[in-house]
């Protein structure tokens, strides 16, 4: 699967997803300092997953009907962080076909799928 990684993103997510064959493509090495509108447009041109902790990629394609080409928004509190590379890797192994034009909100023991307008 392809990914597109925000700066926000934890760089253990990303090496997880690279090790298991994924391709993620991480703006921290690419692009520094991206605006989030231009990462979901290039997430979207290359049919990308964009993966963010930064809640304002919702507003971006729910409210500002940005179009993208999936977007996983994970919310791990400090103290569950420890788990959140396995819960990502889990999703995808579970829910790889699903995950395309979704947004997914993933937490600690759940994960919310929500078809993109």
């Amino acid at each position: 699967m392809k990914f597109m990684a925000d700066e926000s993103c934890d760089s253990a997510v990303v090496r997880a997803l690279r090790e298991a064959g994924h391709d993620v493509l991480y703006i921290a090495e690419t692009e520094p300092g991206a605006e989030d509108a231009n990462v979901v447009a290039r997430a979207y041109a290359e049919s990308r997953v964009v993966l963010t902790e930064d809640r304002d990629f919702g507003r971006l394609v729910f409210v500002a009907s940005q179009p993208a080409a999936g977007v996983l928004y994970l919310r791990f509190p400090a103290l569950a962080r420890e788990a959140m590379v396995q819960a990502v890797l889990n999703l995808v192994r579970q829910k790889e076909d699903a995950l395309a034009g979704c947004f997914v909100t993933l937490q600690p023991g759940r994960a919310r799928i929500n078809r993109l307008p």
